[in-house]
């Protein structure tokens, strides 16, 4: 996946100004609460139509302010799951899994099946959603955003209303996901410990702006990092440090 972002974008006082070329399969976004992390992720699936500049995508410019472009969000190809479950709630759980099926040109990359395993969802299959968890909810949304078939996944601080429990069991499917599906992800977080589990590469964002973008052991000693992570986020990055040199 190759994702170049180079966009202004006002809400009130709060400016987004980022310019970033992404080409890890897995990319976590962190910062403070308000830094821009959700408003991006936004732009990229296209609920947020910029100011100005440009998005591409694997080659595919998806918005380009100087020519006019923009690509509705329902033909980008991109999943996203965001923070609360957005389900029909009076629907079944298959009723909602085929909402967000995309019908493909060739064979799909994976089947319905191999979603409904990974996810966990096939005791869920003929429940109403109202019925559901909030554990269970997120399991259909993300099994959902998988049937479109996206070519990249933006995750929304998914797992961020769970309790401990849940959280824990959420992020096993997200590992598994993208170990299995092999789907682009971004994921947005503001716990670095769910940021080391998934990703690859590390979007430092502050004040709508990306205050530094790598792996993490290249900007481990940036101020800003420092200032957010907690005890054991950075034993986690030590730990990876020292297995890395092995």
């Amino acid at each position: 996946m190759k994702l170049k972002i180079d966009i202004l974008h006002k809400q009130g006082t709060f400016v987004l100004e980022t310019n970033l070329a992404i080409e890890a399969s897995a990319t976590g976004i962190f910062g403070h609460s308000g830094s821009g992390k959700s408003t991006l992720l936004r732009c990229i699936a296209g609920l947020t139509h910029p100011d100005t500049g440009r998005i591409e995508l694997d080659g595919e410019v998806l918005f380009d302010s100087s020519q006019r472009i923009f690509v509705p969000p329902h033909r980008r190809r991109i999943g996203m799951v965001f923070q609360e479950p957005r389900l029909f709630p009076h629907w079944s759980v298959r009723k909602n899994l085929h909402a967000g099926e995309r019908k493909l040109d060739g064979d799909p990359p994976y089947t319905e099946e191999q979603v409904i395993e990974l996810t966990g969802t096939a005791p869920l299959i003929d429940r109403s959603v109202h019925k559901l968890s909030g554990g269970e909810k997120q399991r259909v949304s993300l099994a959902r955003a998988l049937l479109a078939y996206p070519r990249l996944l933006l995750l929304d601080e998914p797992v961020n209303a769970l309790d401990s429990r849940l959280k824990t069991r959420i992020m096993s499917f997200l590992d598994r996901i993208h170990r299995d599906l092999n789907i682009p992800c971004l994921y947005v977080s503001h716990d670095l410990s769910e940021i080391l589990q998934l990703s690859d590469q590390i979007v430092l964002m502050k004040n709508g702006q990306i205050a530094d973008h790598g792996k993490l052991e290249e900007i481990v000693q940036h101020e800003e990092l420092r200032e957010l992570i907690h005890e054991r986020d950075l034993n986690q990055i030590i730990s990876r440090q020292l297995s890395s040199r092995s």
